[in-house]
Formats: structure tokens, sequence, C-alpha cells
């Protein structure tokens, strides 16, 4: 796959429900990267607070797609099926993307063609700190999926992968109740390597 000259024209997928006080920030944080996504989906499931007035508030900017409350899975899954690109990035609603999160795995995809998901460290915060993580949670480049088994050591909101591997692998598993990302990147990690971008370029939330 020659993308040495050409951009990633990609797609961000955004599941929300009933954060109508956090979407906002997530939305800012992709509109504000320095290399800018092509499009932006945010799939409301159901939400009954304000969410999709905050979406709307995006204009055109924006694409919502609205559904009845499914859960994340199918949130994410119907945000997949209505991407028009075939680079895929996701963001929960409760997370953060720093400026240049798109930007620098754009340029390390390139550097590296042979490569289709790549993945990023990340940054804590609870109540406005910082918090660190232990080794226990260290990620790997490659062939990692023996890394994998013991925890899941990837964030969907770090991810940035081809059409192609969910293709391989399958979508996320809509009747999991819990840890849908965990059985997807296992899935993924056995048919494919993938790289770790040691820079931390999303924020996790707890608490605020």
């Amino acid at each position: 796959m020659d993308r040495s000259e050409a951009g990633l024209q990609i797609s961000v997928i955004i599941p929300v429900h009933n954060r109508a006080d956090l979407v906002s920030r997530a939305i800012d944080s992709v509109l504000a990267q320095s290399c800018p996504a092509d499009e932006v989906i945010v799939v409301d499931d159901g939400s009954t607070d304000d969410t999709a007035g905050a979406v709307l508030r995006f204009g055109d900017r924006v694409r919502m797609i609205q559904q009845p409350h499914s859960g994340v899975s199918v949130s994410r899954n119907r945000g997949i099926r209505a991407a028009r690109y075939d680079w895929l990035a996701f963001l929960d609603s409760d997370d953060l993307w720093k400026a240049d999160k798109l930007q620098r795995q754009c340029k390390a995809l390139q550097e590296q063609p042979d490569l289709l998901i790549c993945y990023t460290d990340e940054e804590w915060r609870k109540d406005g700190l910082w918090k660190n993580q232990s080794k226990h949670h260290q990620k790997y480049s490659g062939w990692i999926y023996a890394h994998c088994l013991a925890l899941c050591i990837i964030s969907p909101s770090s991810v940035l992968l081809h059409r192609c591997v969910l293709e391989a692998a399958g979508l996320f598993d809509e009747q999991l109740p819990a840890c849908e990302d965990y059985d997807l990147w296992l899935r993924v990690c056995s048919r494919f390597p993938v790289l770790f971008l040691a820079e931390r370029l999303i924020v996790k939330q707890a608490g605020d």
C-alpha cells in the first residue's frame, strides 16, 4: 500500500450516550488537530439529555447519526459502516486527543507502510491531576498478541487503523456487555502486527 506521498484520509468515530457535558470537549479536540480528519461522525446512542444539541452546535463540521440506545459496540460499528474513508480512528466521548495526535500517527504509518494499525501511549487524569500508569500497563509494537492476553493494553481512543483490518478480524462484538474492545484487539493482534507510538497523545479522564 503506497502512502509515502498522499496523506491518509481519516474518518473519526465518536460513540456517545448521555454525555452532553463532555462530548463537546471531545469533538473540540478532534477539530483542533494539526492534521485535520476528513470527517467526524458522532453516533448518539439514544441519549436522553442534551447530547444531540451539543453535537448540532458544531454544524456541518460534524456528522451525527442517531439510534435507539443499543450499546457502545453497536454505536462504533454503525460509525464504521457509515464512514466514507478507509482509515478509521475512534474517540470515546469522555477522552481527549492532543493536538498532534493524528499528525504523529500519520507520519509514523507513512514511514512504515507495511503496517495497518497504530496506537499511542496515553495520559490519565483524575480530578484534573495527572495519574501515572504502572509498568503493568506497558505497551509494545509488532506481533503483540501474547502481551495482550493478560490485560487490554490498547485504548480505542488511541487507535488509527485501516478498514481492511476490521474486514479481516471482524467488528466489535455487539453481544458482549463489557470488554468489547479487549475482544476486538485480541482478534486484530492475532492477525496483524501493530505499531506503538510511545507518545502520550490521548487524555483519559476520570473524576472530572
